[in-house]
């Protein structure tokens, strides 16, 4: 990527386009939001139209009312991104044009993004995964690629960053499914695999009502075991990431890790509550990072 590539996003045909995006980013997306203010423009931009675009998918699956054509919306925005990631705008919209500039700016790959979206199709339906390997394909789906999206909009001093940016997909999503279990269940989906399940003699139903609390605590305590180890899988990968970008990984990884420490103190809340890291915590993460710098 060129310098000069990279400041299209900071011409000033594209500022109501940046200024929405950064808007859906500051008001759907709390940690997000914070975790990018670290990134040096014009990669900051570049992420906020990211997340605007995740966001939108996002709702087109969950927030769609019922009775609404929801899987025909969905491969329209399928169809607008492929448009938008060759640098053209097929619906002339604030996100599209933000997108489009981004993917002349960045090494964008269309199957990260076409991979967000299968994972978004599949939640059309109730969902209840059976196997680990499951589990594993739809936290690539939904997570890895976003993980290399970032890298490459971050920019990366080594091609193993990609493979390792994966993993921490993997990280952040185990988070977000211990977190949801009870909302994603109202909803009908189970992500956690049946054999996880029936290996801690637990059912859904049991887990939701913390039944056997023993049981209960030993399948989140292993789901929560196989998310830190994926953290550490992909320790190395903050070192490959341009060293001005750094602190942004470092920022989100710290909230991550917050957040899923929080549930490994009293994993009982994530039936009760949604579990979140309290505001002081959060700046003190960032500060963290912030001074931390490039190194």
């Amino acid at each position: 990527m060129s310098a000069a590539a990279g400041t299209l996003l900071l011409h000033e045909d594209l500022r109501d386009a940046v200024q929405y995006c950064r808007e859906v980013t500051r008001t759907r997306a709390a940690n997000f939001y914070w975790g990018l203010r670290l990134t040096p423009e014009p990669q900051r931009s570049a992420m906020y139209a990211i997340y605007a675009w995740m966001r939108e998918a996002d709702d087109i699956v969950d927030g769609a009312p019922a009775g609404s054509d929801a899987a025909r919306s969905i491969q329209l925005f399928r169809a607008n991104t492929q448009l938008a990631l060759r640098g053209d705008v097929g619906e002339p919209t604030l996100l599209w044009r933000a997108l489009a500039a981004v993917a002349s700016a960045y090494p964008l790959e269309l199957s990260d993004f076409d991979a967000m979206i299968d994972g978004q199709i599949a939640d059309l339906r109730p969902r209840r995964l059976q196997r680990e390997v499951e589990f594993r394909r739809y936290c690539e789906q939904v997570a890895s690629s976003v993980g290399r999206v970032c890298v490459r909009v971050w920019g990366y001093q080594d091609e193993h960053a990609l493979a390792l940016a994966s993993e921490r997909g993997v990280a952040f999503q185990m988070v977000n499914v211990i977190r949801d279990i009870a909302e994603d269940a109202r909803m009908g989906r189970v992500y956690i695999p049946q054999e996880r399940l029936d290996g801690a003699g637990v059912d859904v139903d049991g887990l939701l009502h913390w039944r056997e609390p023993r049981r209960c605590r030993a399948l989140i305590d292993g789901m929560i075991a196989a998310a830190r180890d994926r953290f550490e899988a992909s320790a190395s990968l903050d070192a490959m990431i341009e060293p001005t970008c750094r602190p942004t990984l470092r920022g989100l990884t710290g909230m991550y890790r917050a957040l899923l420490e929080r549930m490994a103190a009293d994993p009982e809340r994530i039936v009760h509550e949604r579990v979140s890291v309290p505001r002081l915590q959060k700046a003190l993460v960032i500060l963290r990072a912030r001074l931390a710098g490039g190194r």
